[in-house]
């Protein structure tokens, strides 16, 4: 006589909610939009004296790397909105792969590798200089650290670090508010602590957004991933 027994039913795929369920992709979407609607065209005509960085004089390596550098900056910023969509990625894994591989490749590794270059020779000073390499070199590490973590397939560690590259990534953009309100909040000091410099204020002001940004993002990034922990440690025990 045998004796079965009945296997409880497999449980249904989890399926990543509806964009419209994650409110944050939209805004996040038009504000990329709009941020590369107004950086990218000055430099698609390939003439200097519409760049909104200064080339330093005597430099005519300078310009062609700096246009480089901002279209697979744009390349990185687009391919990064389809890697941290959650509905993306979770019905379409081969496209979610490939925009990974455009994002790292196509965008994060040529960018960074070239920032290297334009940050030593920046023309807003020893500060910025410093923030533009150190963010270079943060953005180049823990890009590759998540493609190693992929490539491992260890993908809880490889979402995290590409969650730190994205706000790298997104950096610039907070970067560029961060100047704006810096120089308005430091004008009025214009002639006392800068003693009638309007151009001193410029470069105060130029230098808190690129070491304040990344410093921002960063932190926020790793308190939402630290809030995410428990939840899918419930989860784990539950099963």
């Amino acid at each position: 006589m045998t004796h079965t027994t009945n296997a409880p039913p497999a449980a249904p795929p989890r399926r990543a909610p509806a964009w419209w369920r994650r409110p944050w992709i939209v805004p996040l979407l038009l504000v990329v939009a709009a941020f590369l609607a107004f950086s990218v065209p000055p430099y698609l005509t390939f003439d200097p004296s519409l760049s909104r960085l200064e080339p330093p004089e005597g430099d005519g390596l300078y310009y062609p790397l700096l246009v480089a550098h901002v279209l697979f900056g744009a390349v990185a910023m687009t391919t990064a909105c389809f890697q941290i969509w959650p509905a993306f990625r979770a019905q379409h894994p081969r496209g979610h792969r490939i925009t990974g591989r455009i994002y790292v490749f196509g965008g994060v590794l040529p960018a960074a590798l070239l920032g290297f270059y334009i940050g030593w020779h920046t023309a807003a000073g020893p500060s910025v200089r410093v923030a533009n390499l150190v963010g270079s070199a943060l953005w180049l590490a823990v890009t590759i650290a998540g493609l190693r973590m992929a490539r491992r397939r260890r993908y809880g560690e490889h979402r995290r670090w590409m969650s730190r590259s994205f706000a790298l990534t997104m950096s610039i953009v907070l970067s560029r508010i961060i100047n704006v309100v810096a120089t308005i909040a430091l004008m009025p000091q214009v002639d006392t602590t800068y003693r009638g410099s309007v151009e001193l204020v410029q470069y105060s002001a130029a230098s808190i957004g690129p070491w304040l940004s990344p410093l921002l993002l960063l932190l926020l990034t790793d308190w939402l991933l630290e809030r995410r922990k428990p939840a899918a440690g419930r989860v784990r025990r539950g099963q």
